[in-house]
């Protein structure tokens, strides 16, 4: 039996940050470190205070680890990146949280006393002397201390202070891992109430000593407990006149060691210099207890069991699961269950099943996968496991053209005259001329698309071609009727378009077809022509186009794409049931510890635009590629409750954010 702790980090976006930079503006980023180990870097967004990441990430973790921090930093081309602020959530403040963290946190400033890390080992104890009691403190050595050095290390040395006087340790050299077997004495008053305080130091040569950390401890309980002994971890030292103290450097010989000094003071919380802004952030812990494999078998047996049986067999386990899952978690239930029927190569079975008891308890047409249910969900995941390189097969040219584009808006009441540019020599272009280009580089875009989606039938997986074929068939056996023709292709559709090919279009970093965020403008053109990918795969219908009358330009190629899209779901189904193998994926080791996906240096962990698999309909990746393919899909787990939401409501900023 092991013992893990998790943690769900979604960093959504920043407001109100300073100006960094000359002009005016920042381009900020995020660090997020766990216990001072940096383990996730966000993307740059580039000239803005208000930047938007919408990133998501699965963090594994030993379940000892203490705090996570959110830095927001400035990047800078030609000089060190300045430090904006940062965000700290401790253990026991996550824990308080059953259902996560969610929110707006004010930034605080940096201060290097509280950026400490490592622990050290002691020992104490109450020893009788020959007019009163010693109290005698052995500092034997520490372990993982800051680096605050340029070497990368540190030369430590620990005070240790009492009543006023201070011993020193010697300074260990270029360590992190320092081991100095010192030991000191101080004189013991019964009823003092003097707490001993026990610091460490990286010496300098020139400049100010660096604090490292310090552990205090009450005498008064030291004094009942007669000793102690262990690790113990550096906590930070958020007085400002230590550091000023601490400027007159490290004495010198051993005999000014024996110094007397006022006691110590200090500052309740954290201090901060002016407005830094917010952090937008949801976090959620969760400690997990993992038994030996043999312990789920009988459960792992059961759930395949009624899978194979389909709504035949008698079970009512998944329902059951359904019923009882709350709509927060329903995601994570449904990618571990996908996850699970992937390695028992009974994935397409699975949804199979699903898709029918989504259909036996709708009665609206209009409604049919259309909420986040557990169908609708584990369909989410499914294809950002085995249609991810398809997708970017696909979608990558066309992302790459939009971010050569300039300038595109189609609402009137958007169109700001300093975005209306010189067309010529002679004269400025009008808003009327803009609005015709941007339509014209649409339709442009949308046929593009369209028409990749229309050849690309040969690269789309077996596995998927096999598993909307069931959807298919199974949509026109329960809506048979002349009026619900078009059902079949919608619910393909919902699925294709709106959940899968429409949030990558909007957000195409967190798909990995782009390694950055898109700006403002090209943010614009980017969800214009997902709502034109919304409105084909709606099969145009007029409640679609009723939302926004400024998307009638787009109409005659919307219309044509209609025709296009049917074309290519017909196609798409027509495979034979044994061209559909049932999909086996190994299953995935969890991360080891301060493992995240994307890389915490580099979250885009797939390339741009991998080639198209140049392979008949029936072939089916190996498994070292199902493997990588399925832990990148895992790392890029879209959560498009936002997204789906905004495609419906009308032009809203995109909110689709993936995890890890």
């Amino acid at each position: 039996m092991a013992k893990r702790s998790s943690l769900s980090i979604r960093i959504v976006e920043g407001k109100n940050l300073p100006a960094k930079d000359i002009t005016g503006s920042s381009d900020p980023y995020c660090i997020v470190k766990v216990d001072n180990e940096p383990i996730i870097r966000t993307a740059t967004v580039w000239k803005t205070l208000c930047p938007f990441w919408g990133e998501e990430y699965q963090v594994h973790l030993p379940p000892t680890f203490h705090s996570v921090a959110f830095y927001v930093m400035d990047e800078d081309a030609l000089s060190r990146d300045d430090v904006i602020g940062k965000v700290c959530l401790t253990r026991d403040t996550l824990a308080t949280h059953p259902k996560g963290f969610s929110g707006w946190a004010h930034l605080m400033e940096v201060d290097p006393d509280e950026e400490v890390q490592g622990e050290i080992h002691l020992r104490l104890e109450v020893v009788p002397g020959t007019r009163a009691c010693r109290l005698r403190c052995s500092v034997l050595e520490a372990r993982d201390l800051a680096p605050k050095d340029r070497n990368g290390a540190s030369d430590p040395f620990v005070r240790v202070r009492y009543n006023g006087r201070m011993q020193e340790t010697s300074i260990v050299k270029k360590s992190c891992y320092p081991r100095w077997n010192e030991t000191f004495e101080f004189e013991l008053e019964e009823g003092a109430a003097e707490a001993l305080c026990v610091e460490a130091w990286d010496w300098d040569l020139v400049s100010r000593n660096d604090f490292l950390g310090k552990v205090v401890f009450n005498v008064q309980r030291l004094w009942a407990a007669q000793q102690e002994e262990g690790w113990f971890r550096l906590q930070p030292d958020q007085s400002k006149r230590r550091r000023e103290e601490a400027g007159a450097g490290r004495t010198a010989v051993s005999s000014s060691r024996h110094l007397h000094e006022p006691a110590m003071g200090s500052l309740d919380g954290h201090y901060c210099r002016g407005n830094l802004g917010s952090l937008q952030l949801e976090v959620r812990l969760r400690d997990e207890t993992v038994l030996p494999s043999g312990c789920y078998q009988p459960l792992v047996q059961l759930l395949c069991q009624e899978v194979k049986l389909g709504t035949q067999g008698p079970g009512q386990l998944i329902p059951l699961i359904e019923e009882t899952t709350s709509t927060d978690c329903r995601q994570d239930v449904a990618t571990t269950l996908l996850k699970l029927f992937l390695g028992q190569g009974l994935a397409k079975d699975f949804l199979d099943l699903l898709f029918q008891l989504e259909l036996g308890r709708t009665n609206e047409a209009n409604t049919l996968f259309r909420s986040n249910s557990l169908a609708s969900k584990s369909m989410e995941s499914f294809l950002k496991v085995a249609g991810m390189r398809y997708l970017h097969g696909v979608l990558g040219p066309i992302i790459d053209k939009v971010f050569e584009e300039k300038y595109v808006e189609l609402d009137p009441s958007k169109v700001e005259v300093k975005d209306v540019g010189c067309s010529g020599l002679h004269r400025p272009q009008t808003e009327a001329e803009v609005l015709e280009q941007s339509a014209q580089t649409l339709r442009a875009h949308l046929g593009a698309l369209l028409s990749a989606l229309t050849r690309s039938v040969p690269a789309c997986p077996a596995v998927v071609r096999a598993t909307f074929r069931q959807l298919f068939r199974r949509v026109r056996e329960r809506f048979p009727s002349a009026q619900d023709e078009n059902l079949p292709f919608i619910a393909v559709t919902s699925f294709l378009c709106l959940r899968f090919i429409s949030p990558a279009i909007m957000a195409p970093k967190l798909f990995h077809l782009r390694e950055r965020h898109a700006d403002a403008r090209t943010s614009r053109t980017l969800l214009l022509l997902a709502k034109a990918v919304q409105n084909v795969g709606n099969m145009d219908t007029p409640a679609s186009r009723a939302k926004e009358a400024w998307m009638e330009p787009l109409q005659p190629t919307v219309r044509q794409g209609v025709a296009q899209l049917k074309d290519f779901i017909t196609k798409l189904v027509d495979i034979q049931e044994k061209e559909g193998p049932r999909a086996k994926a190994p299953s995935c080791p969890p991360p080891s510890r301060s493992s995240t996906s994307p890389s915490p240096r580099r979250p885009s962990a797939l390339p741009r635009h991998p080639a198209p698999r140049k392979a008949p309909s029936s072939s089916w990746p190996t498994s070292g590629q199902q493997k990588r393919w399925r832990i990148r899909a895992s790392a890029a787990r879209m959560s498009c409750r936002s997204s789906t939401q905004t495609m419906r409501a009308g032009p809203r900023p995109p909110t689709c954010s993936a995890s890890v």
